[in-house]
């Protein structure tokens, strides 16, 4: 793992609003731990025999960009205060087909009812169909088939009239 890899997981787990992370591989142990403000990163890792290997120095994630982000979330609220948004209720992989050679689930103009399965997330190889908790009309799609979700995010946003 690389030191740009660690970086942006750091920034993922920041912006993901966990309080802690821990991440092991063969080689790398990482544990990212996040409160007040502060993000506080531990990496131990075990080289190779035979191998020299140089330690790798993680530095905390700068708080600007997590500001950043949550000024650009909260401008996006505000320009869809008459819509309803459908969101993530787990970290994953966001799909909107079963499978490959299927239709997707909800596309723009359909009508959702509470209940009615609108996407998949993948998480930890469980697939996890997500339902809408609310009646309506999709007028946005806001996330790309195949990226990754945080809690909290808006996939959709629904119409309820």
């Amino acid at each position: 793992m690389e030191l740009k890899d660690i970086q942006n997981l750091i920034k993922f787990v920041a912006k993901s609003g966990a309080n802690e992370v821990k991440l092991e591989m063969e080689d790398i142990k990482i544990t990212i731990k996040t409160g007040t403000g502060k993000t506080e990163t531990t990496i131990v890792q075990q080289a190779p025999l035979g191998v020299p290997q140089m330690p790798v120095a993680a530095q905390p994630a700068p708080a600007p960009v997590v500001e950043e982000a949550s000024s650009a979330v909260s401008s996006t609220k505000e320009d869809t205060s008459k819509y309803i948004e459908i969101t993530s209720p787990i970290i994953g992989t966001f799909y909107r087909k079963p499978s490959p050679d299927k239709p997707v689930f909800a596309e723009v103009g359909d009508t959702v009812s509470p209940d009615s399965v609108v996407c998949i997330i993948e998480a930890m190889k469980l697939f996890n169909e997500i339902e809408s908790e609310v009646s309506g009309k999709i007028v946005k799609i806001l996330v790309e088939d195949g990226t990754p979700v945080e809690f909290g995010q808006p996939l959709f946003l629904v119409d309820p009239s």
